[in-house]
């Protein structure tokens, strides 16, 4: 099935742009991608993998996150246990415990093989606490997400054929009835 690439790069750059808006993200957060290249063209989820569908996407997102300063985690898929591709010096600066697999058009996909060709340094690492992050083709990135998620709707609901969604985060809310949520100075009048 063909992809209009186009179309893609424009969707994605749409919705990050969108979900960026609300996620108040700030230098050195990291925002987490999830994708099946074969959802985005209409074919079931790992069905049909697409290095140039993996490509567009992860150049799109890295041009628009990099000059943000925002960090990048590509999510695999479930034959290496949902591990990310990252840059060293993030599994370094976060503590992140870096494992040994290697990305595979069949095995964590074209997503993965596109980031560690874009990456400086690739590493893969387990687990992950990201700050937001866009999952293309439902492949379930709340896991990488930190708690308290909020999804957050854009126009784009679709990028090619696969179902998207959105995800940031927000400091936990805690406390009982007399909790403030707003800094109001103490004053003693």
């Amino acid at each position: 099935m063909t992809v209009d690439l186009k179309q893609v790069k424009s969707q994605v750059t749409q919705g990050v742009n969108e979900l960026l808006d609300s996620a108040n993200l700030s230098q050195g957060d990291i925002f987490v991608l999830g994708i099946s290249t074969s959802e985005v063209a209409g074919v079931k989820l790992s069905g049909a993998p697409s290095i140039d569908v993996g490509r567009t996407v992860i150049n799109t997102l890295y041009d628009i996150l990099q000059p943000r300063g925002i960090e990048l985690a590509v999510e695999g898929c479930a034959e290496i246990n949902r591990a990310l591709t990252v840059e060293r010096r993030v599994a370094e600066k976060h503590h992140l415990e870096i494992v040994t697999v290697y990305p595979s058009i069949n095995a964590s996909g074209a997503a993965q093989i596109a980031a560690f060709e874009r990456f400086d340094d690739p590493v893969e690492v387990e687990h992950i606490t990201a700050d937001a992050g866009m999952d293309i083709g439902d492949c379930d990135i709340g896991m990488h997400v930190r708690f308290v998620q909020i999804p957050v709707r854009t126009s784009i609901d679709t990028v090619g054929q696969a179902h998207t969604r959105y995800l940031r985060s927000r400091p936990k809310l805690i406390g009982g009835a007399r909790a403030k949520y707003e800094w109001d100075p103490f004053n003693e009048k």
